[in-house]
């Protein structure tokens, strides 16, 4: 379940990773104001543990897309910011990209991306701290061919967490789509310890 506990009235590139060391991540409102979110509990992807249908693991041998890392990492965020329907209305304000771009050229914040014949058909984006990779959103765009594209993304993250060292990949919130890949719902408090070991770890992505 969702809590707010503030709106983030400095949105900037520091106040945002003190947010995620916290176990706090950010959420626009239809208003323009962001909101500091707390997911309790906070569901968890196993690094290099996860469950992958054996379907999706045929699509995946037969390598139908290009994946790319950091390529496109705007553009992975705007398509993640558009509306999915009505359930699943858009929650990534553009100063939030703006901000998010600016963890990126840090290196705080990542894209893995899938492309089919040059365009840009699925992709996922994150932030790290330490050993601690936050999942934020993904997108597939199956009108161009894009299907499956967002979990070929996520194998592709879990290798490249688990080639650098990462401990901790935090999915927020259970849902369907991220539950068929494993994963355990932790209470919040279970969580911030294992953030905080995580953070610790001199982990490297790419």
């Amino acid at each position: 379940m969702y809590y707010h506990v503030g709106v983030a009235t400095n949105f900037n590139p520091r106040s945002v990773l003190a947010a995620y060391a916290h176990g706090y991540f950010p959420m626009g409102d239809e208003d323009g104001t962001i909101q500091w979110i707390v997911s309790d509990p906070r569901f968890v992807l196993p690094i290099g543990g996860l469950h992958v249908p054996r379907s999706l693991a045929r699509f995946a041998r037969a390598h139908p897309f290009e994946i790319r890392v950091d390529s496109a990492f705007r553009r992975v965020m705007e398509f993640c910011a558009q509306d999915r329907n009505e359930e699943n209305r858009n929650w990534i304000l553009p100063r939030m990209i703006d901000v998010y771009c600016k963890l990126h050229e840090r290196g705080h914040a990542h894209s893995v991306e899938a492309w089919l014949g040059g365009v840009l058909v699925g992709g996922l984006y994150g932030v790290t701290i330490g050993g601690a990779f936050f999942g934020e959103s993904m997108f597939t765009r199956r009108e161009l061919g894009g299907t499956n594209a967002s979990k070929l993304c996520l194998l592709e993250l879990d290798a490249l967490l688990e080639r650098g060292g990462f401990t901790l990949l935090d999915s927020q919130e259970a849902n369907p789509h991220m539950a068929q890949f494993g994963g355990e719902e932790i209470p919040f408090d279970a969580y911030q310890q294992r953030l905080v070991a995580s953070i610790a770890v001199a982990a490297r992505f790419g």
